[in-house]
């Protein structure tokens, strides 16, 4: 799902339960400022928790070795934060019920 189709979808979900009350201009501009607040709060190292859904916070990575794919040669990763979601327990929950378990 792209941006735009998360814009559409918020766009009818609002539609279906209050009316036709918001533009898809305006729909836009609330997903962005959402997705704003998200990146402003982990450019400030701070955590994100929306409750039923989950949580956006930093973890740092520690500095490590890699290889280069091209000549094979060794090549030490600097240690850099990187942000990461942790799904809640309902959203796991939901997820799996919706997934056949693989049988073989």
């Amino acid at each position: 799902m792209t941006k735009a189709d998360l814009v559409e979808h918020v766009t009818e979900q609002i539609a279906k339960t209050a009316g036709p009350m918001i533009s898809k201009k305006d729909c836009a501009r609330v997903v962005d400022a959402f997705l704003d607040a998200i990146k402003d709060a982990l450019q400030q190292q701070k955590n994100i928790e929306v409750r039923g859904f989950g949580t956006f916070k930093i973890r740092h990575r520690k500095t490590r070795m890699a290889r280069n794919p091209r000549t094979g040669s060794p090549v030490e990763v600097s240690a850099r934060p990187v942000p990461v979601f942790k799904p809640s327990k309902e959203l796991r929950a939901m997820v799996a019920d919706l997934v056949p378990p693989v049988t073989e």
